[in-house]
């Protein structure tokens, strides 16, 4: 009963067209009336301290190096070096976004920022060369699912927050996953061009691909130095995205000169406005986490999921199909924040590595970003290459479903994700 007092206010608030935020906050009073224990004073102190944490400071300095990676000259020499090293192979643009979009996951964590990025910057080139412009949206809306997986990653921040665990290891698990998908990207799109009669430009002289890449190795550092530092033990995940932020600034406006003082103020108040949406929503969604856990949510689920307990994989395959059905229809964001407190019991009781899980749900809920009728990515790059909803779902379909392949060979094999992740971690 009392799942379906949670549930069934939070979808019946999120049908009457409430906000998410707002939804989560409706359900989390209904789950306390029910519970006999509403108080708004614990109601308030459970939505302030839920954006009170310090890991998640991360989240505005981010968005912010997203921003001004975007306006800063950072992700245009970024797809420069891309075009100069794999643009003339056959269907070479595409290997270009491809490449680019994991260059640029490294930069910004974030899919948004890197499916605008990549919209601006080469879905023009692509149709121009002859691509259709709906395969080339397509790929470049799968390929900007990479940036919640390759770190930095805002997505994993949020899930190391809610379920309590290292964010730092979470960073490091996800970079060959990150590659995987980029891989299985670009095989699909390798078997659609492999009988195509478009020809690819010339290949670049070798002094023009030392040009590309001697001015985008700035940007190039900046992967580097987060890893490499978290890997040493220099600074947290935290201050990680502190280091990010001031490196993309002085960057952009010391080094590359193209983001000017007067230009700083709209890349603030954007990277200031989507934050606040992000934390508000964090904060919403720690009530419902309170309460989730005081109502004994977590232990029902475990009674109801008894039957695949004694099989990791089944129970991994169920709890993704749920998540996948969950992504079609919300954001991903408050898809972590609403399923990780119900989720994570389940993990541990079953005696799955957390961290393990935590690069599979966020994956899932990377792929949600492109799977209609929510699809966020999809809205962002329809927006963006002005394209209609119709044609860019049909562009994606085959790379969002080699999306899913990647994520259930990692399903079914674990090692493909851990042995990598403990290999990178020095255990």
């Amino acid at each position: 009963m009392t799942i379906f007092i949670f549930l069934g206010s939070l979808l019946g608030a999120m049908a009457l067209g409430m906000p998410i935020a707002y939804a989560l906050l409706a359900s989390g009073v209904a789950l306390m009336l029910h519970l006999d224990m509403f108080d708004a004073q614990i109601l308030a102190q459970n939505f302030v301290n839920g954006a009170d944490s310090f890991p998640l400071l991360a989240v505005p300095f981010f968005m912010l190096a997203g921003e001004v990676m975007n306006t800063g000259g950072l992700s245009r020499r970024i797809v420069n070096l891309a075009m100069a090293l794999v643009g003339h192979v056959r269907g070479g643009l595409g290997y270009v976004t491809i490449l680019a979009g994991c260059l640029l996951s490294s930069l910004s964590g974030s899919a948004v920022a890197d499916a605008a990025a990549l919209t601006a910057l080469l879905l023009p080139m692509m149709t121009a060369a002859g691509h259709s412009k709906q395969s080339a949206g397509g790929l470049i809306s799968a390929t900007a699912v990479i940036g919640p997986i390759i770190p930095p990653s805002i997505g994993f921040v949020i899930f190391g927050v809610s379920a309590n665990l290292s964010i730092g290891k979470l960073f490091i698990a996800g970079i060959f996953p990150g590659i995987m998908i980029g891989l299985g990207l670009a095989l699909t799109w390798w078997l659609m061009c492999r009988n195509g009669t478009l020809q690819p430009p010339p290949r670049k002289m070798r002094g023009e691909v030392w040009t590309a890449a001697r001015e985008a190795v700035w940007a190039l550092m900046l992967p580097l130095i987060i890893i490499v530092g978290l890997r040493m033990g220099v600074f947290t995940p935290t201050e990680s995205a502190v280091v990010a932020a001031v490196y993309a600034l002085f960057v952009a406006t010391v080094i590359y000169r193209e983001l000017s003082l007067k230009a700083l103020v709209p890349v603030f108040v954007n990277a200031a406005k989507t934050s606040a949406v992000v934390m508000f929503l964090v904060a919403a969604a720690m009530v419902s986490s309170w309460l989730i856990t005081v109502a004994n949510i977590p232990q029902q689920l475990v009674a109801l999921l008894e039957p695949f307990m004694g099989n990791q994989t089944l129970l991994l395959l169920a709890i993704m199909v749920l998540v996948m059905a969950v992504g079609t229809a919300m954001d991903m964001t408050p898809t972590i924040l609403i399923m990780t407190p119900v989720l994570m019991p389940v993990i541990k009781a079953a005696g799955i590595d957390p961290i393990y899980f935590g690069v599979l749900f966020i994956i899932n809920n990377s792929i949600g970003l492109v799977t209609p009728p929510v699809g966020t990515v999809l809205n962002v790059v329809a927006g963006v290459g002005r394209m209609k909803m119709d044609d860019i779902f049909k562009g994606v379909l085959p790379f969002m479903w080699a999306e899913f392949g990647v994520l259930l060979i990692m399903t079914l094999f674990p090692q493909t994700v851990i042995w990598p992740a403990r290999f990178l971690m020095g255990g």
